[in-house]
């Protein structure tokens, strides 16, 4: 549907464009961009606003869409997006997705989209993948947050700029997000260029639907898309401040042992501000459990006051055991839940959210009760001491045909293996303090 706001609204020039980008200085030095395009009115426009920065500046520019499968028209719709970006001399790939949802179907299609889209990139070392998410994407997204009674790391929303989420993976980019979708579609009427419209955006099925709908209800109050934008880039400023207060507290509060796990010191956690401890517990949790996301807030806080009580029994969230030891608490992962095996195949994977693997011809999975006995005959006690006995089940292990090949965290490798068959690192190593990590 075509709003009397985006008929009047201006399209977008490319004056304005190179100075959003200007903004994001991990462009500066790149050679290959990405972008997704999904044929929509926003990708469809990003992709053209692109196309000519690019083009000025000598950067390799390719398209990409994941043909996702969730509906009939997904496989001619990829391909009548190649036949646009053909016609404007940009280079096209279709990315298909050959798994179906078993649960939430849009957490679960988000998180393969990504994950297509970030493996493409990284294989051919292109540094950036531009996300077309405009103005009212990050106020449906912080009004959603707002109702699930998210603080400041919720309410601000979606990054402009996110650095790689893995060693080798693009940065995500998001000039758009603070351009209305009005002028999004008003850029694309300008160059004569058409779109598709997925009919699921119209679904209230889906909270972002249901969440579209009720502006007119909340402007008389004052609370528009520019608002809670605007209210997402105030508390983005605060997040960036927290994680600096949290990441120093994660190093003095307690050590990552080289498989995962990490000791914790209560004592030096709680005696932090509220406000910071709890941003330090959310991603401890979340480098130790594998998760994306942080756990609820009212889980967090219920942990919380359990540790400032001096309760120290044993408990579990966000995939996490919390188990008490002399002075210390143990959070190690949780053996539920952990992925199940991945064949290695030459490029880098991610496995049970924890891990980056590169390897080829052998399988990552976690140390089965059988490689733990082959453990126990092949390597002295002391070394076995090295990790505590609660974070061996989940410990990454490398297996062949011929059974238990390397375990890194007891520095174990079968001899007469041959080289080293995979290399496993640590994957929040990269985002936390480095004094945090055992040496």
């Amino acid at each position: 549907m075509v709003t009397g706001a985006q008929h009047h609204a201006a399209p977008l020039s490319r004056q304005e464009f190179d100075s959003l980008m200007r903004a994001l200085p991990r462009t500066d030095s790149a050679s290959h961009v990405a972008v997704a395009v999904s044929g929509g009115p926003d990708s469809m426009a990003l992709a053209l606003l692109a196309q000519a920065w690019a083009a000025a500046r000598g950067i390799t520019l390719t398209a990409l869409t994941v043909d996702h499968g969730l509906r009939p028209e997904s496989a001619a719709e990829a391909v009548a997006v190649g036949g646009w970006m053909a016609a404007r001399g940009i280079s096209h790939h279709i990315l298909a997705w050959g798994s179906r949802p078993h649960g939430n179907v849009q957490a679960e299609a988000r998180r393969a989209r990504y994950g297509l889209l970030e493996n493409w990139c990284a294989a051919r070392q292109v540094p950036a993948l531009l996300l077309a998410h405009h103005l009212e994407d990050q106020a449906e997204t912080v009004l959603l947050r707002l109702g699930r009674g998210s603080g400041v790391y919720g309410l601000a929303g979606m990054a402009a700029e996110a650095a790689p989420v893995w060693p080798g993976a693009p940065a995500r980019i998001r000039p758009l997000l603070e351009v209305p979708k009005a002028r999004l579609v008003a850029t694309l009427r300008a160059a004569g260029q058409d779109w598709i419209e997925d009919p699921s955006n119209r679904d209230p099925a889906y909270a972002r639907v249901r969440a579209r709908s009720v502006w007119p209800v909340l402007a008389p109050l004052g609370i528009t898309p520019d608002r809670l934008a605007r209210t997402a880039r105030q508390m983005a400023r605060a997040r960036a401040a927290l994680d600096a207060e949290a990441h120093a507290l994660i190093a003095g509060a307690g050590t990552f042992g080289v498989g995962g796990w990490y000791s914790l010191r209560p004592a030096a956690l709680v005696a932090a501000h509220e406000e910071v401890g709890l941003r330090a517990l959310a991603l401890v949790l979340m480098a130790v459990g594998g998760s994306g996301y942080p756990p609820r807030l009212d889980r967090l806080e219920r942990l919380w006051a359990r540790l400032r009580a001096g309760g120290h029994e044993a408990m579990t969230l966000a995939g996490c055991r919390i188990i008490p030891a002399a002075d210390t608490l143990l959070l190690v992962r949780e053996t539920r839940g952990v992925e199940g095996p991945l064949a290695l195949g030459g490029a880098p994977q991610i496995w049970d959210g924890r891990f980056i693997a590169v390897g080829r011809g052998v399988t990552l999975d976690r140390l089965r009760p059988g490689g733990m006995a082959a453990l126990r005959a092949a390597v002295p006690e002391s070394v076995l001491k090295r990790v505590p006995a609660a974070a061996r089940p989940a410990l990454p292990a490398v297996y062949d045909q011929a059974g238990l090949v390397a375990v890194p965290a007891f520095g174990f490798h079968r001899q007469g293996s041959g080289t080293p068959a995979a290399t496993i690192d640590f994957l929040p190593r990269h985002h936390l303090p480095a004094a945090a990590f055992a040496r």
